[in-house]
């Protein structure tokens, strides 16, 4: 088959197995899509299962295709660490991302010095905590004091929580933007994140105000395709996680209706070569809660956006369903878990590509396929034999 275009779709979350080295991260026995198949008693994703999902590795509710429309597999991660950054970056050939600052025990004083020309009133919290759980126990003292929280997760994240009344998203976002630049050196954190949340104490909610400050990457395939004169459309956090680099249209749209139309309407856009998009809910509002039931029917919610919009896929286009970690919602942890990252490539002849040796095997094959010259290390393109 041949292409002149390639879109890659980030199922954000959606692992497929524990890789070798998840005991070191505390995620043994990790794997989401079957731990949570076997939570819900099987899943039904019948258009993922017609491209190859049951090949992949066995899933209640997805048997194995007889003759699978898609092309299958799964990568593994050289890339230290189990967050979305390193992932995305690896997706794009940065292999292995470089390793990132985490806090396990919370922030040491040297950020906190750091932090405290920008927040003079002081901070709640600097601990390892769930952004849902901390806003609901330090919430109220949040806004008795207007004291942004501070907390951190097993990911290389520094994470501001302030509610709307105490503390505008506007002026949130801006609080975190300085905070960024604040962290350098040792302390430069993968991502800081503004986490705006509402309501009342008892009954606190995040708000869709999220927004992500991570470092910026090394040069990767964006920068190559964007000097190589190919378009590139990014959806959901794509630009933020890219720092907007290479990127020519940008929607920042949230929720994954409104990410699967703009999906929609960049697949459309004959005039953008490359097409990358972020599908944030299964880990966000799902992983990140370990609510397998929420987890399992987004899957299948997504499942029939996916089944409408493959037939108005140009035949031009190479379309790529992969992910970028696990976030398994059966075990104890609220992080993401240490796994192998799923791998469809529709259309396709139900050829199996095994385990690939990086995630950076999708840029190779992205960039082999818009024929873009992009030194990418030892990556392999799928159109390579699996090694």
């Amino acid at each position: 088959m041949t292409f002149s275009r390639v879109a890659v779709v980030v199922l954000d979350g959606v692992g497929c197995g524990e890789l070798p080295d998840a005991d070191a991260y505390g995620d043994e026995g990790s794997s989401t899509l079957a731990n949570l198949a076997r939570a819900v008693g099987g899943l039904r994703v019948p258009c993922l299962a017609s491209l190859g999902l049951g090949c992949i590795s066995p899933v209640d509710g997805v048997p194995p295709a007889a003759s699978p429309r898609g092309d299958y597999g799964r990568m593994s991660e050289t890339s230290p660490g189990k967050d979305s950054i390193s992932g995305h970056w690896e997706l794009m050939g940065v292999s292995p991302a470089p390793a990132m600052p985490t806090y396990p025990h919370g922030f040491p004083q040297e950020v906190l010095d750091a932090l405290a020309p920008l927040v003079p009133s002081g901070l709640l919290g600097n601990e390892v905590a769930s952004g849902t759980e901390i806003i609901q126990r330090l919430g109220e003292a949040h806004l008795r004091t207007g004291n942004p929280i501070l907390y951190t997760s097993a990911d290389s994240v520094l994470q501001i929580a302030a509610h709307q009344a105490v503390l505008p998203q506007a002026e949130l976002h801006a609080l975190c933007a300085a905070v960024r630049a604040a962290l350098t050196g040792r302390h430069a954190v993968g991502r800081v994140i503004a986490r705006p949340f509402a309501g009342e104490p008892g009954s606190f909610a995040r708000t869709r105000g999220r927004r992500d400050y991570p470092l910026p990457p090394p040069l990767n395939l964006l920068d190559a395709l964007a000097a190589a004169g190919v378009r590139v459309g990014a959806v959901g956090k794509i630009a933020e996680y890219f720092s907007g680099r290479g990127i020519a249209v940008s929607d920042p749209v949230e929720g994954t209706v409104g990410q699967v139309a703009a999906l929609r309407r960049m697949l459309l856009d004959p005039s953008l070569g490359f097409v990358f998009a972020n599908i944030e809910d299964f880990d966000m509002l799902y992983g990140h809660r370990n609510d397998a039931p929420g987890f399992a029917a987004h899957l299948a919610e997504f499942d029939a956006m996916l089944a409408d919009l493959l037939p108005v896929v140009p035949p031009d286009v190479l379309l790529l369903l992969v992910s970028d970690h696990g976030n398994d919602p059966t075990t104890p942890s609220t992080d993401h878990s240490r796994e192998h990252a799923l791998l469809l490539s529709y259309p396709g002849t139900g050829r199996d590509l095994g385990v690939r040796a990086t995630f950076a095997d999708v840029a190779a094959t992205v960039a082999e396929t818009l024929g873009v010259t992009c030194n990418l290390g030892v990556s392999r393109s799928f159109r390579a034999p699996c090694p």
